[in-house]
């Protein structure tokens, strides 16, 4: 594919000033809580106590004759009206080859609660207030049953089946190279490396909890839905195919502001479907907002990972062979991506920038009494880089390499792009040796011994922690449709399927746009989340950018082709003889000229309209070296990360800022998993952690200045602006930066493994077990 020159064409290496960011700060956003009422009825949703029971009896009666209620809605009768299931990607096998077996995830549940806060009831009243309050009077019967929530004690024997069809509790699995082949080189290998790794569960920690709004019109008997998704497209099919069971077209589905999304806003959830359903059912406007309990009780969580995973390696630190053997834990239902995330994303970087020869993977997805695990800033990368970054640091503390010297012994080389590795998965571009040198430097690897015996001086212990990291972008759908209308009163209105969701669209497509056009950025509109008019597949898997980007560019050019047609039309020349240069079509040799706005009034109220799509050939490969030092307190196990770099190929930056401001998050968010946050549920399945009282995130102060550089020597070449995906990197290169430096500042004490968080009681009782010991 030809990149388009890196100059100005479209944009690439402006950081104009965040356009969306004055409204935005002004209290100007158009989020869906923010709607007035105009006498929407609330619905409020009535959860299982229980992680595992039948249902034997629900009794609404009493909860009926409360004032303000209006309706309330049981499994019972979704069932009797047709509603349908949300859907799963159903194309895996389980171990013996069977088909996958997992219970259909209803809007409510009907005979059977799977998971403690599973909805049981929609309660429908005058006010939210009266909604919950009303529920307290249903009487739900339950017979409750064991439960079980580890992906390790599911599998055992005797274990409870969250689905009877699935006794052991492996919806689905999936392997990966030859395990004999592997098997005889780890029994010939010079050294070998071993651990035993957990990626935690996670809850995604967007600003804006998920929230509905759904009205049927009264004259039309079209269906308007409010809702946050990042892919507002096939969230409305999902409504009308799976759901309500109607004609696509019968649905307007509309996203505004998204306060964060972070993968958890990538699909349906059972709330919008009940409110959708409701509103129909009623004739009513609906509106459901959950608080900060439903969405750590009823929303997905992220990552859930149990692996062992070893390396063979030569006497040089050559890596032989890799071999994983991994739980993924689904939750009780799965998501649209639950089993996909675990046997194919993590598998397809498991290897990450490592010329890698022989692999073998077994991975198991397996079904919990908790909450359903989807999507996650990375999703499966995150996972399989950690797994891969701690065992280098350990290898290399195993033979005595120095970290970055294992690291160059086994990256791929610039000779070897195109490179495809041990699953078949095809790099297009990179240079992860200069990007760890580049790291080394700008941390200043060299002054890493003098900050550390200053530190000694103080007390606290410090420590080093390095990561190289490759994430892959995009996922398989390789193209976006966009609209883009030049308007008679000057304005320039791009219609995209992509969704804003903080990642800073609005700037980034205007600017790519304006410079395309050689117009002001002022100029141009970009309208995102309306079904009506933004076609396209939506924003997930860092593809905004490089394919959304792609389609803007592309209808620029489009546009611009149109305009000469019209303009050669008007002014009475051949096409070939019109110029387009910064909103003006000329004669060329002449001083006829014709604007394009004036063009687009030519056309009428409609405008000039094109429609394009945008196509890439294959995924992006982001990737780059991060390096972090820790401080650690041995008197209380507290751990402050105080110095932090990174060097991140994005291949070309069309906004430097908004990368930079991309991977700050994601860097944050992997401090987030390294040293804080953990889902934990007790042995009866009852979220113990379901407010920000007992679940901890960083705060600004926990975190230190990071120094980000962006490279980009080795531009992408499967889309034509030589861009790659950024969102997700900071979530993958850093929990095991972080990882990887407490656990180089414990040493001295023996400590070489430790599972996340690295909360300060967990340090503290290592370091005292290490001194005991």
């Amino acid at each position: 594919m030809n990149i388009l020159p890196a100059n100005l064409r479209f944009g690439a290496g402006l950081s104009p000033k965040r356009l969306e960011d004055q409204r935005l700060l002004t209290g100007q956003g158009h989020f869906i809580d923010d709607k007035p009422e105009d006498g929407a009825l609330w619905l409020h949703v009535l959860r299982s106590p229980h992680a595992h029971a039948k249902i034997t009896g629900v009794n609404v009666e009493a909860a009926k004759a409360m004032p303000g209620v209006q309706a309330i809605i049981t499994g019972a009768d979704l069932v009797a009206d047709d509603v349908g299931t949300l859907p799963t990607l159903n194309i895996f096998k389980r171990p013996d080859g069977s088909e996958m077996k997992f219970p259909p995830r209803r809007l409510l549940a009907h005979e059977a609660v799977r998971y403690a806060g599973e909805g049981v009831a929609a309660i429908i009243a005058t006010s939210r207030a009266a909604a919950q309050l009303a529920a307290e009077a249903v009487e739900v019967d339950y017979d409750v049953l064991p439960a079980v929530v580890d992906p390790s004690a599911a599998i055992a024997d005797g274990a409870p089946a969250v689905w009877p069809e699935a006794p052991d509790n492996i919806a689905a699995s999936m392997s990966y190279g030859d395990a004999a082949k592997i098997e005889a080189i780890f029994a010939s290998a010079k050294h070998t490396v071993s651990l035993d790794i957990v990626s935690e569960s996670l809850v995604p920690s967007a600003m804006e909890p998920r929230s509905t709004i759904a009205e049927v019109d009264k004259k039309t008997g079209r269906l308007t839905v409010h809702v946050q998704s990042q892919t507002p497209m096939a969230t409305r099919d999902i409504i009308a195919d799976a759901i309500l069971k109607r004609p696509k077209d019968s649905i307007r589905l509309v996203v505004g502001d998204i306060g964060g999304g972070f993968g958890q806003k990538t699909s349906l959830y059972p709330e919008d479907g009940i409110v959708a359903y409701a509103a129909v059912k009623l004739g009513k406007k609906i509106r459901w907002r959950g608080d900060r309990t439903d969405d750590f009780v009823g929303g997905t969580h992220g990552r859930d990972l149990t692996s062992t995973a070893e390396l063979a390696l030569d006497a040089k630190g050559r890596i032989q062979a890799y071999r994983v053997k991994s739980l993924g834990g689904t939750g009780a239902y799965l998501s649209g991506t639950g089993v996909i995330i675990p046997l194919v994303l993590g598998p397809f970087v498991q290897t990450s920038v490592y010329d890698v020869p022989q692999v073998h993977y077994e991975i198991k997805a397996v079904m919990t009494n908790t909450a359903p695990v989807g999507a996650y800033r990375g999703a499966g990368r995150p996972e399989a880089v950690f797994i891969m970054e701690r065992l280098m640091d350990a290898a290399a503390r195993q033979i005595g390499m120095d970290p970055r010297a294992i690291r160059k012994v086994n990256y791929i080389k610039p000779t070897q792009f195109p490179y495809t590795n041990a699953v078949g998965q095809v790099y297009d571009s990179g240079a992860f040796a200069h990007m760890l040198e580049r790291a080394s430097e700008l941390s200043d690897w060299d002054g890493f011994a003098a900050r550390k015996k200053a530190a000694k001086k103080r007390g606290m212990l410090y420590g080093r922690g390095l990561t190289s990291y490759i994430e892959w972008t995009g996922g398989r759908n390789h193209s976006e449709k966009v609209t883009l209308t030049a308007t008679a009163n000057g304005r320039v209105i791009l219609y995209s399927g992509t969704m804003a969701m903080g990642q800073g669209l609005q700037t980034a497509y205007s600017q790519m746009v304006a410079t395309s056009l050689g117009i002001d950025i002022n100029q141009i509109d970009v309208k995102q989340g309306d079904t009506d008019t933004a076609l396209g597949f939506g924003s997930v898997g860092s593809r905004s950018l490089f394919v959304g980007g792609t389609a803007a560019v592309v209808s620029t050019q489009d546009l611009i082709k149109k305009a000469r047609e019209k303009a050669s039309n008007m002014m009475e020349a051949a096409v070939e003889d019109i110029e387009y240069v910064d909103g003006f079509l000329t004669v060329v040799g002449t001083d006829k000229r014709v604007s394009l706005f004036e063009i687009a009034k030519a056309e009428g109220g409609a405008g000039l309209s094109v429609e394009s799509t945008g196509e890439v050939d294959a995924p992006s490969w982001p990737n780059g070296t991060h390096i972090c030092e820790v401080e650690i307190d041995p008197e209380t196990g507290t751990t402050t990360v105080v110095r932090y770099t990174t060097v991140d190929d994005v291949g070309v930056a069309v906004n430097p800022m908004l990368v930079a401001g991309q991977i700050h998050g994601g860097v944050a968010q992997g401090i987030g998993q390294a040293l804080f946050e953990n889902v934990h549920y007790d042995d009866d399945g009852q979220l113990i952690t379901a407010t920000y009282q007992d679940y901890c995130i960083p705060r600004a102060g926990d975190l230190p200045w990071m120094n980000v550089t962006l490279d980009g020597s080795a531009p992408c070449v499967t889309n034509p602006i030589g861009a790659k995906g950024c969102g997700e990197s900071g979530a993958i290169g850093g929990p095991p930066c972080v990882v990887n430096g407490v656990l180089d500042a414990l040493a001295p004490y023996g400590v070489t493994q430790m599972n996340t968080p690295l909360s300060p009681i967990k340090v503290w009782e290592a370091i005292r077990s290490a001194k005991a010991a």
